[in-house]
């Protein structure tokens, strides 16, 4: 319970953590089930919890899908927690860029590579970013 009134957890997360502080495997299951039964552990809350905390932090879809991808969560609910989220990714993209490179296009070939490997590894995919790099509207996300 300390651990899920901190934050919301995942249940592979929470096995983990659980496994770690030496509980007894045979009542981690059960004890999350319990818990999941009350309401007080829930997959859905979790992913719109970490998507919603993510893409805050600058993050774009790519990185948080594969953050929660090794965090043990399924590849469809991540998926369509993050087509629910509602979090304009454009939008999420152009502030990145305009806080980290002060709006500047690049004006040489290295700076390009350089402002795409940054957005890139933030988690925006190289369609969005080259568009964004080039000059034309992210109006299509």
């Amino acid at each position: 319970m300390d651990l899920l009134a901190r934050r919301e957890h995942g249940r592979v997360e929470l096995t983990r953590k659980l496994r770690q502080r030496g509980a007894p495997p045979e009542l981690i299951d059960q004890e999350l089930d319990r818990l999941t039964e009350e309401g007080l552990l829930s997959e859905a809350r979790y992913l719109e919890s970490f998507i919603s905390y993510r893409s805050r932090s600058g993050y774009g879809p790519a990185r948080i899908r594969e953050e929660l991808s090794q965090r043990g969560l399924q590849r469809g609910d991540i998926d369509q927690a993050l087509r629910e989220s509602g979090v304009d990714w454009a939008s999420q993209l152009q502030d990145v860029w305009q806080r980290k490179f002060s709006g500047q296009l690049p004006v040489d070939p290295r700076s390009r590579a350089q402002q795409t490997r940054f957005l890139v590894y933030r988690g925006y995919s190289m369609e969005m970013v080259g568009r964004l790099l080039s000059g034309r509207g992210l109006d299509d996300y």
